[in-house]
C-alpha cells in the first residue's frame, strides 16, 4: 500500500493493541538499477532476522511463530520491486500481514510488539503533502487523490458521483416555458447537495487541503447548497469532463497548487517569526524534541531528508558516530525524526516539510511553541 491509504482511522486500527507479538520490519529501498538489485536480499536476510526472533522468544508459542512466519513469506512474494520507493515496511501477526511502500527512508529494523510500529508511515505520509481535489460538473463529481508525487482517481466516501438521469417531461416545459438553467434546476441542486454531503463526511475522516474544480456556475452552486468547499484552498474556473485524464486534471490544477505552497511557505515564515518575538522558538533535535514531549509545540518545520541517528539519555538526545546501531546500543534511534514527527501530529501540532538546507542555522529542525 501507499501513505496515501493511511486514513486516520486505519492509522487507529493499525494502532490498537494487539496479542503479542506483533511484527514490524522496515528496511530502506532504492528506486532504480543497479542499486535496487540488494533490496530482495537484504529483505530475504531482514525476514530470516524476524524468524529467528521469533522462534527464540518463549513468549511465542511454536504455532504462532510459524503463522507470522507464512505471513512473512506471503508479504515477501507481494513486494514488487517495480514499485519501490525509498523504503519498505512489513507488518504481520498470525492473522494478516500488510506491505508499505514508501517515499521516505527508514532504518533496517525488526521490532516485536502488542501494536504495529506506525512512525515511518506517518512522516512518509506528512512529507508526501496529500490533498484531495473535486471536478464537479452538473452530472457528475470526482474524487483525486493527490500528492507531490501526482494525481489519480480516487473511489472512496461515495465518489464518483453520477447525477440520476431524467426523462425529459415536454408538460413540465411547457409550463416553465423553456428548459430550465441547468445550474438552477432542482434536480441538479439536490445533486450538488448530495456531493456536498459526501465531501463534508470524507473531510471529516480524513482531512486535507481542498482543491476543486470545474465551471464557475459549478462552483457557485457549491458554495450555494452547502459548506465542504468555502474553506477550499484553491479553485479552478474551468469545465470538468467525467473522462478527464489526471494529467490533465494536474496540470489545470497546478497554477493552484503553487499557489497553496506558497502561502503555505509564507504562513509557516509568519509563525517562525512570531514565535522569535515572542520567545516561544524551538531550534534543534533536542530542544524540539524536548518541547513535543512536554505536548508545548503548534507547530514543527523540518527539512525534506533529515534524517539522523541519536542516543537518548535522561531524556535528552545525544549525537553518535555514523554507523552506529542499535543493535550495540538499546537507546539508539535511527528514525529519530520520524518519531518525533508522529509525536507531535499525535499532540495536534501542524508538520510542515521544508527545503533541505532552508533551516541550517536552526539544526534542520524547528518548531514554534504554543507557550
Amino acid at each position: 500500500m501507499d501513505t496515501d491509504a493511511l486514513t486516520a482511522g486505519l492509522l487507529r486500527e493499525l494502532r490498537a493493541t494487539r496479542p503479542y507479538p506483533a511484527l514490524s520490519l522496515t528496511m530502506p529501498t532504492h528506486r532504480t538499477a543497479p542499486d535496487n538489485a540488494q533490496d530482495p536480499v537484504r529483505l530475504r536476510n531482514l525476514v530470516a532476522e524476524a524468524v529467528h526472533r521469533l522462534e527464540a522468544d518463549p513468549q511465542v508459542s511454536r504455532e504462532t511463530a510459524a503463522a507470522i512466519r507464512a505471513e512473512l513469506d506471503r508479504a515477501a512474494d507481494e513486494v514488487d520491486p517495480r514499485r519501490a520507493l525509498d523504503s519498505l515496511v512489513v507488518l504481520a501477526t498470525a492473522d494478516e500481514h500488510q506491505v508499505w511502500q514508501l517515499p521516505r527512508t527508514a532504518p533496517e529494523r525488526v521490532v516485536l510488539s502488542d501494536s504495529y510500529l506506525t512512525r515511518n508511515l506517518v512522516a512518509a505520509k506528512a512529507q508526501a503533502r496529500p490533498y484531495w481535489a473535486l471536478t464537479v460538473a452538473a452530472d457528475h463529481a470526482t474524487l483525486w487523490n493527490g500528492t507531490d508525487g501526482g494525481i489519480e482517481v480516487r473511489e472512496t466516501g461515495g465518489f464518483p458521483l453520477t447525477a440520476p438521469k431524467e426523462p425529459p417531461n415536454p408538460q413540465r416545459e411547457e409550463r416553465i416555458g423553456d428548459t430550465p438553467s441547468t445550474f438552477t434546476d432542482e434536480d441538479t441542486r439536490n445533486f450538488f447537495r448530495t456531493v456536498d454531503e459526501k465531501l463534508r463526511a470524507l473531510l471529516a475522516s480524513d482531512p486535507r487541503p481542498l482543491y476543486v474544480m470545474g465551471l464557475a456556475p459549478a462552483l457557485s452552486l457549491l458554495d450555494d447548497v452547502g459548506e465542504s468547499v468555502k474553506a477550499a484552498a484553491g479553485r479552478v474556473a474551468k469545465g470538468a469532463p467525467a473522462d478527464l485524464p489526471p494529467a490533465e486534471v494536474l496540470r489545470e490544477l497546478r497554477p493552484a497548487l503553487d499557489e497553496g505552497a506558497r502561502q503555505t511557505t509564507a504562513e509557516v515564515e509568519r509563525r517562525l517569526d512570531n514565535a522569535r518575538s515572542a520567545h516561544t522558538f524551538a531550534g534543534g533535535l533536542d530542544e524540539v524534541w524536548t518541547a513535543v514531549r512536554e505536548g508545548r509545540v503548534g507547530l514543527v518545520t523540518v527539512e525534506e531528508h533529515y534524517q539522523t541517528t541519536v542516543r537518548v539519555t535522561d531524556e535528552h538526545l545525544d549525537p553518535v558516530p555514523e554507523g552506529t546501531t542499535p543493535a550495540e546500543d538499546p537507546q539508539i534511534r535511527e528514525d529519530i525524526v520520524d518519531e518525533l514527527i508522529e509525536a507531535a501530529l499525535d499532540g495536534g501540532a501542524d508538520v510542515v516539510f521544508v527545503a533541505d538546507d532552508s533551516l541550517a542555522e536552526h539544526g534542520r529542525i524547528a518548531a514554534a511553541l504554543r507557550f
